[in-house]
């Protein structure tokens, strides 16, 4: 006999789905609004009643520390894709700027991180720690495969993204401020390192330079330096002929 799976009751699948509809509003408001906005401001928005928001977040920083964890959790699915789908260089930077682009939307939000509330907590401490796996699996490929500075580590990683984030508002040009991230990201790759050339100065020697004291080919003499014109090679005629005899007899 086939065992008919049991429905689950409709209170308890409504109140999943209220919950979910509350977390979603809650995470468009606060990025419109800022973190200020009241719970009584987000279940108007939900078009539910106050006690519904507070039946599933006491608080509004617990709802805040939701969206907060809803958010990483999004980011690690994201940084699973990339890992995937692309070669390991292109999965880490192009995580990355995902990270900068999808965090513009959410500044607020992501400023509630560094203020005063005593983060992290549980939840969120937990998926700050998903988070951080996430990238340290996408740092390992890119190190394994030499795309990426042995010297890079997880920490850098979220502190330029930051610096992304802070560098891509402050630009008015968006374009402009993508490339700039970009290129402050371009400093993590791996360079090609090459045996450094030996310099050599080939340009005739200035007038005002002392110039280098030459001998005779002959008998080995000091020569006398000549400001211009070919430098002498004999300190006499006596040593000229006898070297041109020579290369005569050679």
């Amino acid at each position: 006999m086939t065992a008919v799976p049991v429905a689950a009751p409709a209170g308890r699948a409504d109140a999943r789905r209220n919950r979910e509809l509350v977390l979603r509003t809650a995470m468009r408001v606060f990025a419109e609004e800022g973190t200020e906005a009241s719970l009584g401001r987000i279940a108007q928005r939900a078009g539910v009643g106050a006690g519904t928001v507070y039946r599933h977040f006491p608080s509004k920083d617990i709802l805040l520390e939701a969206v907060l964890t809803e958010q990483l959790d999004a980011l690690v699915a994201a940084a699973d894709r990339w890992r995937a789908r692309a070669a390991p260089g292109d999965a880490l930077f192009g995580f990355l700027l995902e990270v900068v682009e999808s965090s513009m939307g959410r500044r607020h939000v992501c400023d509630a991180l560094t203020g005063d509330r005593s983060w992290p907590r549980a939840v969120l401490a937990a998926g700050a720690r998903r988070f951080r796996e996430a990238l340290e699996r996408l740092l390992h490929d890119a190190r394994q495969a030499g795309v990426v500075r042995a010297d890079v580590r997880v920490e850098d990683l979220s502190a330029l993204t930051a610096g992304g984030v802070a560098l891509r508002a402050a630009h008015r040009d968006q374009a402009r401020g993508a490339w700039l991230v970009r290129l402050l990201l371009d400093g993590l790759r791996a360079r090609t390192v090459t045996k450094p050339g030996s310099f050599r100065d080939d340009s005739p020697p200035s007038r005002h330079e002392t110039p280098v004291l030459r001998q005779c080919e002959q008998c080995g003499a000091p020569l006398p330096a000549r400001a211009t014109g070919r430098p002498p090679r004999y300190c006499g005629p006596a040593c000229r002929q006898r070297a041109h005899r020579r290369r005569l007899a050679g």
